[in-house]
């Protein structure tokens, strides 16, 4: 069962970010997602690689014309999935990866039920993700509290997934990660089990 849209997803501290580096490093046929943003560009940064920048009025356009699978706003500029670009990626029968929020990887799936894996990245208790939250030593307590609460919002939605990976050991959660996009991506005999959690 071949599924081009690898799309992971977790509350902040999970290691989401981590196993989507590890997955894209391990398997040269996959790309990351490419999102569009209304942010100025950076020095150094290339267009159409890093991202897609839109002005303030084109991002308007396209969610208007229902090109943006799933978009939100942060800090004042917008960040989002363009639906065109995902399409030529189908297409073209390239597997791109996505390190989106839980409503993003829902919008996803809506979008492309028969193309997408949802997989999702849990902390194995609330109060392992509040230590590895603590230790990074970058956020006050009031923003603390909020990804906290953020936390308990995604988790509830961990059963919309397609596989769920607890996150207790890192280098089992990598290795089960990559099995799983292996079976997806080169069209290994399906086994079951790597789909519990």
């Amino acid at each position: 069962m071949t599924k081009h849209l690898i799309v992971l997803s977790a509350p902040s501290g999970a290691g989401k970010t981590t196993v989507a580096k590890h997955l894209l490093a391990t398997f040269p046929i996959l790309t990351f997602s490419v999102s569009a943003t209304t942010r100025p560009m950076r020095p150094g940064e290339v267009n159409g690689k890093d991202y897609v920048f839109l002005s303030r009025d084109e991002f308007r356009r396209r969610i208007e014309t229902d090109d943006l699978i799933e978009y939100e706003e942060i800090f004042g500029n917008y960040y989002g999935t363009l639906r065109s670009m995902v399409q030529e990626s189908i297409a073209r029968g390239q597997f791109v990866v996505f390190d989106v929020d839980v409503k993003g990887a829902l919008s996803l799936q809506r979008a492309f039920p028969d193309d997408t894996l949802l997989m999702f990245v849990a902390p194995p208790d609330m109060q392992t993700l509040e230590t590895r939250l603590r230790s990074r030593k970058t956020e006050s307590e009031e923003q603390l509290a909020m990804r906290l609460a953020r936390a308990e919002m995604e988790m509830g939605h961990r059963d919309d997934f397609d596989v769920v990976l607890v996150n207790r050991d890192l280098a089992q959660t990598l290795d089960r990660a990559e099995a799983i996009v292996r079976q997806v991506t080169v069209g290994a005999p399906e086994q079951s089990s790597l789909f519990g959690s």
